[in-house]
């Protein structure tokens, strides 16, 4: 049987001058790919600036009671955040990155914030087109919001309202706790709770300091007019 030389079996050789081409040419289509992604994150990442500004002076209308103007915030803010959506959607390993789920956490999180202050259904993530973490995550920073808003009516004389914002935190906390998945899934969800338990817990402390004064100031003045 005729012996094989080194060379025998594989593929013609290709000289440098040829690799040198077949590089160029597998680079170039990669090369727009990425000049394509890079110009989607620039302009997802100002969009979603733009969201998470919206979204903090659509939550600071909330507590200055101006609602109409938290809810054209609000609506600003889901503009810019579709535009973010949109510019990533031909890039998954860009929108992956982190600052979109940012910025849909902190649209959830006024969106949110706005609804449980007037007491309107609460819409879920598909509703207002974010990611399923975002939304968990952003109803516990609206829940712990909640507490600005409680301490200003209870300054207010608003008793009954700062109870009724009490109650609200709760069910949330209520909820958030029974989601007992891997925060892979939830985007840190047990952290968020964490914190809003402890936000809870004063809340409840200054609400049921400021209801047994008003009763010790009640007796009082019921006292004197005997």
């Amino acid at each position: 049987m005729a012996s094989r030389g080194p060379g025998a079996g594989k593929g013609p050789v290709t000289s440098g001058s040829q690799r040198s081409e077949e590089l160029f040419a597998l680079a170039e289509p990669l090369r727009a790919e990425l000049d394509a992604a890079h110009r989607a994150r620039e302009v997802a990442l100002a969009a979603c600036r733009r969201t998470v500004r919206a979204c903090g002076r659509a939550i600071r209308a909330v507590h200055r009671l101006e609602p109409g103007t938290a809810r054209e915030l609000v609506a600003d803010a889901h503009a810019a955040l579709g535009e973010a959506q949109d510019a990533l959607r031909p890039h998954p390993h860009v929108a992956f990155a982190g600052f979109l789920h940012d910025a849909e956490k902190e649209y959830a999180e006024a969106l949110l914030t706005v609804a449980l202050v007037a007491g309107d259904p609460l819409p879920d993530h598909q509703e207002i087109g974010v990611g399923l973490a975002a939304w968990l995550n952003g109803l516990a920073e609206a829940a712990s919001e909640l507490r600005r808003h409680l301490l200003d009516r209870l300054r207010a004389g608003e008793l009954d309202r700062g109870e009724h914002l009490l109650v609200a935190m709760e069910d949330v906390y209520d909820l958030l706790v029974t989601i007992d998945y891997p925060d892979a899934l939830t985007g840190g969800l047990r952290r968020a709770s964490d914190a809003l338990r402890a936000v809870l817990e004063r809340s409840r402390a200054d609400v049921t300091t400021t209801v047994l004064q008003a009763r010790l100031q009640r007796a009082i003045e019921s006292t004197q007019q005997a």
